[in-house]
């Protein structure tokens, strides 16, 4: 017991010595007394949010460059994305301007994810009233491209739209969809392809928004049991191609969680529409920074990891790379013939 109160007393004065140095640290930088919570709101509601956003979209094409030439999980030369929104919620009496219900407020944050780098080359910021298929209209278009979407997006004059940008799309399909089958490809059935179809909308509406035919994969996924429906502009991939494109969507997932969790997003330092966007662009902008500076350091460390030392070392006078690399970051199992004897 009395070892344990001297370890947590020692703790105490690490921690305490810690604070002290770091405050040492700010007063040498002309920072004389802690940063108020008011303070940063009152900077971000002056600041334009389009300082940062501007900052990002610089950005974006220099982590692309660094990461065009990273493996991807499919053999594809093509351009793939993924395409999805987030819903942050907010406090309607604090948000006034985030709309999304008559007591909740939300704003919705759409990405556009290269899957190549999981590098973010569209955002748009809206509140939580706006509809997922209504981004389309502003999604900028890339000839060749792979679009892949979850079936909230699903509008098939806007689909139509993409294909008359030479791009493809790969959606899932909705259970009430209207379809005449014109034709039946071979599939493998060993790997959970179900079929392989063209077909042609016969509903009036749906037929009349998407005039060309339509590619149809049905797949089955032993390890959920779940039965999915795939629709496609594509006829030239394999069919297990297009069911594993649609698996990647996932990494946008992945993307919003990611960035939540470590940049803090959901917590914002002000209550203002110029405030909330502006944190949120500053996030976004982190992540590239990050992301750029582990390929051109060539730093094995995750993203998550370096966020972590840098919040240590924040305030520390060394190279970046020292930081980074002086320790070896990675779990190591030390052999148990080193392992210390407390009795003989």
């Amino acid at each position: 017991m009395a070892f344990a109160q001297l370890t947590y007393r020692e703790s105490l004065r690490d921690i305490e010595a810690c604070l002290h140095a770091q405050k040492n640290k700010l007063y040498h930088m002309g920072i004389r007394a802690p940063i108020s919570r008011n303070t940063l709101a009152n900077a971000n509601k002056i600041r334009d949010w389009h300082i940062y956003a501007d900052l990002a979209q610089s950005l974006i094409p220099t982590a692309r460059k660094l990461y065009v030439n990273d493996d991807f999980s499919l053999e594809l030369e093509n351009t793939v994305y993924a395409l999805d929104a987030t819903t942050i919620d907010l406090c309607l009496s604090m948000f006034p301007w985030a709309n999304f219900r008559k007591s909740k407020g939300a704003i919705k944050l759409y990405t556009l994810l290269d899957l190549r780098g999981n590098i973010p080359t569209f955002i748009h910021i809206s509140d939580g009233k706006l509809h997922e298929v209504n981004t389309l209209d502003i999604l900028p278009m890339e000839a060749g491209a792979f679009y892949v979407m979850d079936r909230g997006y699903l509008d098939f004059s806007r689909l139509h739209s993409i294909s008359q940008h030479s791009a493809f799309f790969v959606i899932r399909g909705k259970s009430n969809l209207k379809f005449r089958r014109i034709y039946s490809h071979q599939i493998d059935r060993t790997t959970g392809l179900i079929c392989d179809q063209s077909i042609m909308l016969t509903g009036f509406y749906q037929k009349k928004d998407y005039p060309d035919k339509l590619r149809r994969v049905k797949y089955y996924d032993a390890k959920n049991d779940r039965t999915f429906v795939f629709l496609s502009n594509n006829f030239s991939l394999p069919a297990i191609t297009i069911a594993e494109l649609y698996k990647q969507r996932w990494q946008v997932e992945l993307f919003f969680k990611w960035i939540k969790q470590n940049l803090r997003i959901k917590t914002f330092y002000g209550t203002s529409e110029n405030a909330v966007k502006a944190q949120i662009w500053i996030a976004v902008s982190v992540y590239l920074l990050v992301a750029i500076m582990k390929k051109r350091l060539k730093i094995e460390a995750s993203l998550y990891t370096i966020l972590q030392v840098l919040s240590v070392t924040i305030f520390e006078r060394m190279p970046l790379l020292q930081a980074l690399t002086k320790d070896d970051y990675k779990n190591k199992v030390e052999p148990k013939g080193k392992q210390l004897l407390l009795f003989d």
